[in-house]
């Protein structure tokens, strides 16, 4: 409930005239100061500026301040955010966090790579190893291929026994290992293939990234 209309039957003879004085400079003044406690202000639909000791009714629903006894603006308030608004702002607020997890990552990668990298020759050394590793891996599979095609080069010899007669099922069953196995070893070499512009890419990006960290002073 409000205090204003007991405001006045609270109040001492001896300073009744004095708070009356002063409420009424209140009232005048638009609400700027009041004499029992803090205060609500707005501006109604129509712009005239509305006060009372509890949130008046014109105030609700729209950006309102609470002002103190001395007079002086304590805080503002906003007015209530409209569902579109609300909308929005969980949108932003996503995207912010969103934002900031990313920047935590990298943060977290850049550090990871100044302490893996002791300078640029550690990366051009842990280049060259990788790749060795993929180029055995290719030459693995290529000298397999030779050793398979070999094999079948065997069942092939046989088969010439049985050009007009149906390959016995060992010979057929040959083939169609040798035939997968050579299948097989070409795809591992493909893929081995694919890793390798992979690491050429992951290398030169952690070269360039090196660099500009070491440039703006990061360190391990």
């Amino acid at each position: 409930m409000s205090r204003l209309p007991t405001f006045c039957s609270r109040l001492g003879q001896a300073g009744q005239t004095a708070r009356l004085t002063l409420l009424i400079a209140v009232l005048v003044l638009g609400g700027e100061a009041l004499a029992a406690g803090n205060f609500y202000c707005c501006n109604d639909p129509a712009g005239k500026q509305v006060c009372g000791d509890i949130l008046p009714q014109a105030c609700i629903g729209r950006p309102h301040r609470e002002v103190g006894e001395s007079g002086m603006t304590i805080r503002h308030i906003d007015a209530p955010l409209t569902a579109e608004q609300r909308a929005q702002r969980a949108v932003e607020e996503e995207r912010q966090k969103i934002e900031e997890e990313r920047r935590k990552e990298q943060q977290r990668k850049d550090q990871a790579l100044i302490n893996t990298y002791g300078n640029e020759k550690d990366i051009e050394v842990m280049r060259k190893r990788a790749e060795a590793d993929v180029y055995q891996s290719v030459k693995n599979a290529e000298s397999k291929i030779v050793e398979i095609k070999t094999l079948r080069k065997k069942f092939e010899n046989e088969a010439e026994f049985y050009k007009k007669k149906a390959l016995p099922p060992e010979i057929q069953k040959g083939f169609r290992d040798t035939d997968f196995e050579i299948k097989a070893q070409e795809s591992v070499i493909d893929a081995k293939k694919k890793e390798l512009e992979i690491i050429r890419l992951k290398y030169d990006d952690d070269l360039r990234r090196y660099q500009d960290l070491t440039r703006r002073g990061v360190r391990r």
